[in-house]
């Protein structure tokens, strides 16, 4: 079936400033991740359990953070000094990173980088979903995923050029990486509430929206966002950390910069699909999209649990595909059909859930590589992405065509 050519209207510029945002804070993000575990172990001596311990923290923090902001942002009826205070801490902590002669620093450092994830996360989405027309949801959330995942493949290669520039100047590089940090947060203050505008005069002088309580705010979504939730959540225990794919990669014979290379390519291709997918999705139904990619998902994981080193090379763009097509394409869903009151409360429960799920998903997986062997969690997680999929194809088959 030939779909009709449609005019696509341009994006609302906070949209396209949010995504300027995302892809120079992906840059610096990304310059100094690789950096860190060489820095820690290597001039401040730090044992390998602190390397856990930071991410795993770092990571529960991440979520919680991101539930309680996108409701409080709700309750002030603003989106703004979230994503401003989330960014800056970000940009602040690169500096800190160079400061540090004992690895509790870094810790700290690393922390702070995260809680500002956690607080501009969920503020950041929504104020997507408010600028956002309902049809283009799927859009504007697959450009901001495309021009994020850009930022990140240009971080990860500046760090390779770095490291090879200046090895072992970690510092340097640390110190580099809070510039496109910093233009990341000029921009947040060219962003604007929708009340800020002119045109939106009406909008702002309307009754405030009452301050709920987070548990009457939840109450009062809708059951397709509780049905939604469900499914994006036994999907999420399916999708553990994408460490384990560089670490199978690495287990099958690939060399470092191989490793990285592949990398670079699953991003390459999850850039280049994001907002084209989203765009389609707007189109011929969300759900189509996701479970599409879910099951993309699967057919990877089956992949590193049977392929060889030469497989990898087909995989991993494979798997920057279905990213592509489910990363927006998820908040999008979320998002639709909620009010712009509960928009923050909505989205930010969702990462939570999500993000709690799948670290729980990761960790199952690697006690399943520790204890069964390194195929484990790749068919665990490809057996669970289509339990998924099975489930989605019942309660959703009607709102697929509808969305």
């Amino acid at each position: 079936m030939k779909l009709p050519r449609m005019k696509r209207p341009p994006l609302p510029r906070a949209i396209v400033t949010l995504g300027w945002v995302s892809f120079f804070t992906d840059v610096a993000s990304e310059m100094v991740y690789p950096v860190i575990p060489l820095f820690l172990v290597s001039v401040l001596g730090a044992p390998a359990v602190v390397l856990g311990a930071m991410e795993g923290a770092a990571e529960a923090l991440v979520c919680m953070m991101k539930g309680v902001s996108g409701w409080h942002s709700d309750r002030m009826g603003r989106r703004a000094p979230y994503v401003r205070a989330g960014y800056g801490l970000s940009a602040l902590s690169k500096p800190l990173l160079a400061l540090a002669f004992s690895w509790p620093l870094v810790f700290v450092a690393r922390l702070a980088d995260r809680l500002g994830k956690g607080l501009r996360t969920t503020a950041r989405d929504a104020m997507i979903a408010d600028a956002a027309p309902p049809a283009g949801l799927g859009g504007a959330f697959g450009f901001h995923r495309a021009m994020d995942t850009s930022g990140a493949i240009v971080g990860v290669l500046a760090a390779m050029g770095l490291l090879a520039l200046l090895p072992g100047s970690y510092r340097t590089i640390f110190l580099l990486s809070a510039l496109p940090g910093v233009a990341a947060v000029w921009l947040t203050f060219r962003l604007r509430e929708p009340g800020d505008r002119p045109a939106d005069a009406d909008k702002a002088s309307a009754p405030a929206a009452p301050k709920l309580p987070l548990r009457e705010s939840l109450r009062g979504l809708p059951g397709e966002y509780w049905r939604s939730l469900a499914l994006l959540s036994l999907f999420a225990f399916a999708n553990s950390t994408d460490a384990l794919l560089l670490l199978r990669a690495k287990d099958l014979g690939l060399g470092d910069l191989q490793v990285i290379a592949a990398y670079v390519l699953f991003n390459l291709t999850y850039a280049a699909t994001a907002y084209p997918a989203g765009l389609l999705s707007d189109r011929v139904g969300r759900w189509r999209l996701m479970l599409g990619g879910w099951t993309l998902y699967a057919l990877v994981y089956f992949g590193f649990a049977l392929t060889g080193p030469a497989g990898l090379w087909a995989l991993f763009p494979v798997y920057g595909l279905y990213m592509g097509l489910t990363e927006g394409v998820g908040k999008a869903i979320i998002a639709s059909g909620i009010p712009r009151e509960r928009k923050g409360t909505a989205m930010g429960f969702f990462l939570m859930v999500t993000g709690l799920t799948t670290l729980a998903g990761s960790l199952a997986a690697g006690l399943a590589w520790d204890h069964i062997g390194p195929r484990a969690p790749f068919i665990m997680g490809g057996a669970a992405a289509l339990l998924a999929v099975a489930a989605g194809l019942i309660p959703f088959r009607r709102a697929g065509r509808a969305s």
